[in-house]
């Protein structure tokens, strides 16, 4: 049913969000390194990548991230109602996240980020964050080791928050949510445009190569 659909969505961004949020805060409340802060933020997004992907692929697809709904959307997998339902869910559900996030550290329910994020090298970073994701997401599919995808995406998501100059934000609906925690994982609203339309170029980019890598040539070979 659709709305099962839209609930695993819903949860499945609020619970990556909340995750990604909560692990921030605390991170800098155990330690004021920042190299330590970025290994117990990742190692937290990993595991929950994990467990939330596998739990809910079978429920919704477990996109969590509008660019794999507008991926899908495209290649008609769903329609234009469905997937803008799914788009609308993650959002919400990435906000919900990031308000008990805020709740549970004893910070206020919205809290607008004041880390600015911007240049050229982070939204360089976004791309290749993104890019490889989705390249990563449907070549996966193409080869028929769907049961892989956690781990894979979980994977990938954990190098490039070492790797990318931006720490692999790599999802909108996760952008937009991050900008209400004033916290080590934030992101000024202002710093958002930038980043989302790099997200996409990335995303474009991953798909285009996945495809250009997957194709039969005219020949047959």
């Amino acid at each position: 049913m659709l709305r099962k659909k839209l609930f695993g969505e819903c949860i499945g961004t609020a619970t990556l969000v909340g995750t990604v949020v909560g692990s921030g805060i605390m991170a800098t409340n155990l330690s004021s390194d920042l190299g330590i802060d970025l290994l117990i933020n990742t190692v937290a997004t990993v595991f929950i990548l994990y467990i939330l992907i596998t739990l809910l692929a079978p429920i919704s697809g477990a996109h969590f991230n509008p660019l794999v709904t507008a991926i899908a959307y495209f290649r008609k997998e769903l329609s234009l109602p469905i997937a803008t339902f799914y788009v609308i869910s993650q959002i919400l559900g990435g906000l919900l996240g990031t308000v008990l996030a805020n709740l549970m550290f004893e910070h206020p329910a919205l809290e607008p980020s004041q880390h600015l994020r911007n240049g050229a090298h982070l939204l360089l970073g976004e791309v290749i964050a993104s890019a490889g994701l989705i390249f990563i997401i449907f070549l996966a599919l193409k080869q028929g080791i769907d049961k892989k995808i956690p781990r894979l995406v979980a994977a990938w998501i954990g190098a490039a928050y070492f790797f990318t100059s931006s720490t692999s934000f790599a999802n909108p609906a996760v952008t937009i949510a991050r900008s209400l925690s004033d916290s080590f994982s934030g992101i000024d609203i202002s710093s958002v445009p930038a980043f989302i339309a790099a997200q996409i170029v990335g995303a474009t980019l991953g798909y285009a190569g996945f495809k250009q890598l997957t194709s039969k040539s005219k020949s047959g070979k």
